[in-house]
Order: structure tokens, then C-alpha cells, then sequence
């Protein structure tokens, strides 16, 4: 859903680039209450994933693809401000580099696939978990719901977008109607790659799903023949490996590098969600060149490469390395703000003692 230049006039796509800046402010000052020396690492490497699975196009219709937005997908795992800040990452890094999504329209980008994907899904996983037992399946289940939902709620944020800054006359009723169609589709996938992703990392150490923070099992004793919840005091033992996220971030960086430099070679060729609908409605128009078009890395591709398979796969490895270390190195300069900040509250009540 990566909206191109052209789409959105001047003024609109400045009303939405100062609408991105200010969640993008507001997620930095929020990250420093979810990033922690665990989770630091971990959030840098959910934006290397995500830019590897958004390069994974799956058919969803005659002619149509869709590939995965992953905000929900990075709220859950690593918090809603934080999401926010690893789908930036990557929408970044794909505009500037790969020529994917406009740079005039990043902050229409930023706004539709990062803010409202995150509010929309972690609103609706935090709703379901409050209603559903207390269970890991239950996580899964409010991560495939809130994951689905947030796709054509996207979808409907462009659509409001576009009214509002359109470059071209098209009717609206036509244009919510195609996008939400073939979005909710789209939705069922991105609900599935999220489960899946989340019900992977929660059965090996749910302490690092940020979502499911505080679901500890009750240890059970066998009383008299009965299984009886044991006392507060006798808490579920730490899962293995809990002090060390190395084996976790080896696993996933691989897994990532995997899924972009080979296994994109097979991800569909047809045009996705937006694409197929600005064609058939005419709203690509006026799509203006990327500014970025000259790019060696240009459509995902490395330029001179002529083999179109080690081509693709460079472009994915470069990638899926030049965003884990951007990404991971703005979230340990957020987590080194959150430890100063920590210190100089713990310092200041001892200053004051000391001064009176």
C-alpha cells in the first residue's frame, strides 16, 4: 500500500508529513517506557523482519497481490510506540533507498501504513485480552483479529486521504469500495504472518512479547487427587534462556535474511492492493517518477546485477542489514535516553537531601 508521488497534492501530503512527524515524536518519548536491554535489540530486528516480509507479495485475486503492512505485528511484539518507530524505519529505508512509496508522500505513508495500522490493531488485541481467558492462545487469537482488522482500516484512511487531497476526479463510493474489498483480503494474510510470527516467539519466550506482558500460567498442585492453582508466592518459574535474547535475534535476523534474499525470488509479480486499484480507477494519473528512481538499489534490485534472482536477493540482504542497523541503533540511543532519565530521577531526590 505504499502510496507513490503524485497521488496526494502538496498541501495534504505537508498536512500529513506534519501529522507523521508528531506520532513519530510522541512514539520516541513513549518508546523509552517499552525499550529495555532485551527489548532494544529485539524492536531493531522486527523492522529488519518486516521490510523482509513485506517483500513476500501473495496473490489475493485475479491479478492482485498483497503483502504484509506489519503494524500490528511490531505493536504486539515490541509495543505501540515502538511499532510505530520500527515501520517508520522501514518505510525510510524503502523510500529512500528502494524507490518504494514516495519521499513527498512519506508522511502519507507513515500516517496510513504505521500510525493507524498500530492504533487500530493493538486497540482491538488490548480489547480481546480483556474478554478472552487468560491464556497464550487467546494472545494469538486477539493478534490474528487485531492484525485483520487494521488492514482495510488502512485502507480507509488512504480513501480519506485521498478525498481530501486526490489529484485526480475520481468518486470516492468507487474508490472505499475497491480498496476496503481488496483489503480485507489482503487482511487475511497479514492476520495470518502475524499469528503465526507471534504464536512462534510467545511459545519460546513469551517474555519478550510485549502483548503478552503479565500472562503468566499458575503452577498447579495435585491436592487429595485434584489439580489445585498453587499459592501466589510460588510463581511460574522464568522461561529457559530468559536473561539472553541472543538465540532469539540469531534465529530471526537468519530467518529474515532467508526470506529476503531467496525466497522473495518466488513472491507474486502482480501489482498490489493500492496499484491495482489507482489502474482501474485511473487514480495514478498524475503518479509522478520517485525522486529516488536512479537509486542502484531501485525496485529492489542492485543495479548492473544482470541475473534477476542473485539481483533481487542482494537488494533483500542489503536491506534486511541496512535496516536491523538502523533500526536497532535508534533504539538503543532511545533505550541510553531512558536510562539517563532514570538516573537523574533516582539522583535528584539524594541532590536535594544533601543541599538541605
Amino acid at each position: 500500500m505504499h502510496v507513490p508521488d503524485g497521488f496526494i497534492n502538496a498541501p495534504v501530503s505537508v498536512a500529513a508529513g506534519v501529522v507523521a512527524a508528531a506520532a513519530v515524536a510522541v512514539s520516541l518519548r513513549g518508546a523509552r517506557r517499552e525499550l529495555d536491554e532485551r527489548t532494544a535489540p529485539l524492536a531493531g530486528l522486527v523492522a529488519a523482519f518486516i521490510f523482509a516480509v513485506q517483500m513476500l507479495n501473495f496473490p489475493v485475486a485475479a491479478g492482485t497481490s498483497g503483502h504484509l503492512l506489519g503494524g500490528a505485528l511490531a505493536a504486539i511484539l515490541v509495543g505501540p510506540y515502538t511499532g510505530v518507530l520500527c515501520v517508520s524505519v522501514v518505510l525510510l529505508m524503502q523510500g529512500i533507498l528502494f524507490a518504494d512509496g514516495g519521499l513527498t508522500a512519506l508522511g502519507v505513508n507513515v500516517t496510513v501504513m504505521g500510525v493507524v495500522t498500530v492504533v487500530v490493531a493493538y486497540a482491538i488485541f488490548r480489547g480481546l485480552l480483556r474478554i478472552l481467558p487468560s491464556t497464550r492462545r487467546s494472545v494469538t487469537v486477539a493478534a490474528f483479529t487485531g492484525a485483520l482488522l487494521s488492514v482495510p482500516a488502512a485502507a480507509a484512511a488512504f480513501t480519506a486521504v485521498y478525498a481530501v487531497g486526490g489529484t485526480t476526479d475520481v468518486p470516492i463510493g468507487k474508490v472505499i469500495t475497491a480498496m476496503v474489498g481488496v483489503h480485507v483480503l489482503i487482511g487475511i494474510g497479514e492476520a495470518a504472518i502475524t499469528a503465526a510470527t507471534v504464536g512462534a516467539v510467545i511459545a519460546v519466550r513469551p517474555d519478550l512479547v510485549h502483548g503478552a506482558r503479565g500472562m503468566t500460567t499458575r503452577l498447579k498442585l495435585r491436592v487429595d487427587g485434584a489439580l489445585v492453582d498453587a499459592p501466589t508466592a510460588a510463581a511460574a518459574p522464568a522461561p529457559a534462556g530468559a536473561g539472553s535474547t541472543r538465540k532469539v535475534w540469531v534465529t530471526g535476523l537468519v530467518t529474515a535474511l532467508v526470506l529476503a534474499g531467496f525466497v522473495s525470488f518466488y513472491a507474486s509479480a502482480d501489482p498490489d492492493g493500492l496499484e491495482k486499484v489507482a489502474a482501474d480507477k485511473g487514480i495514478d494519473e498524475k503518479v509522478e517518477e520517485h525522486a529516488a528512481a536512479s537509486s542502484p538499489l531501485a525496485d529492489y534490485g542492485v543495479k548492473d546485477v544482470d541475473d534477476a534472482r542473485l539481483s533481487g536477493g542482494l537488494a533483500g540482504v542489503i536491506g534486511v542489514g541496512v535496516t536491523v542497523v538502523a533500526g536497532t541503533g535508534i533504539f538503543w540511543a532511545v533505550r541510553r535516553r531512558r536510562t539517563e532519565d532514570l538516573t537523574a530521577t533516582s539522583t535528584a531526590p539524594a541532590t536535594s537531601a544533601s543541599a538541605g
